[in-house]
């Protein structure tokens, strides 16, 4: 799909309808400010002698088994985040939300919080799976920011250690992660489910980046989006592993993919929204 037939798309949905432009956005965002993608090589974890998948890690079993180890993981793992900077693609969402808020709706994947620190702001912003600089009480709750003097930049491999595990803690309450884990399910308090498929349903246009569909919510916001004959476009530099590709060209016999990376095609179509506003 070339550009301006993508641009003229998002100008003529938003001429047609009044709901927002949906942005999707997935691990192919992050990878771009740096930071690797969950399932990859990185996503290992060696605990004693066994080396653990990111699979295995991110689970309730594995934090009832070994809550420090599962801990350690996940702060090496913010440690990596909190390294990297938002990129072009997320300071063109971010600029966009401030300047038309009410055509605007972003659903992340991503934990990273790259998009909160580029300035989108929590209400229209639907972190389905999370965000790593938040934990929240194992027995329910809240989430609440991790607390100052749990490090930054956590070196790989180190363990946590006792006075760490009690700044973990919460009212004397353990606290968890907060994040979605493999063996949960969504639900409105901790991940907005109801309210991501809300807004799904009201869009104007969904735009997918990064993404390649292999978790469950981000597939029913396209399914709701497609079902309602909104269009949507693909952002992906490999888009033949993309579910959201192929489930655009079963719709409409018509890929509308654009080939190439977030930073270089999300600003030019945050221009189109500006434009046909």
């Amino acid at each position: 799909m070339e550009l301006e037939a993508a641009q003229e798309l998002i100008s003529d949905a938003m001429a047609r309808e009044r709901g927002p432009v949906l942005w999707l956005t997935g691990a192919g965002i992050s990878a771009e400010s740096g930071i690797p993608t969950f399932r990859g090589k990185d996503g290992y974890w060696t605990v004693g002698s066994t080396n653990y998948r990111a699979e295995e890690l991110a689970t309730f079993a594995a934090f009832r088994r070994m809550p420090a180890e599962v801990w350690s993981w996940y702060l090496y793992r913010r440690g990596v985040c909190r390294g990297a900077d938002p990129n072009p693609a997320h300071v063109a969402l971010a600029e966009l939300e401030q300047d038309f808020p009410e055509r605007f709706a972003l659903v992340t994947q991503n934990v990273d919080g790259l998009h909160l620190r580029a300035g989108n702001s929590l209400e229209r912003t639907f972190q389905v799976h999370g965000n790593i600089d938040y934990m929240r009480p194992v027995r329910g709750g809240r989430p609440l920011p991790l607390p100052e003097g749990i490090d930054v930049v956590w070196p790989k491999g180190r363990a946590l250690t006792r006075d760490e595990a009690a700044l973990l803690a919460h009212e004397g309450e353990p606290t968890r992660p907060h994040v979605l884990w493999f063996d949960e399910c969504y639900d409105e308090v901790n991940f907005r489910i109801e309210s991501t498929q809300r807004v799904a349903s009201e869009a104007a246009l969904l735009v997918v980046v990064g993404s390649t569909g292999q978790t469950n919510l981000p597939l029913q916001v396209a399914k709701i989006a497609l079902a309602r004959s909104r269009p949507m476009i693909v952002i992906d530099p490999h888009p033949e592993g993309s579910t959201f590709a192929k489930m655009n060209e079963a719709v409409v016999g018509d890929a509308r993919t654009l080939v190439g990376n977030a930073g270089t095609f999300v600003p030019a179509l945050a221009d189109a929204v500006r434009a046909a506003r």
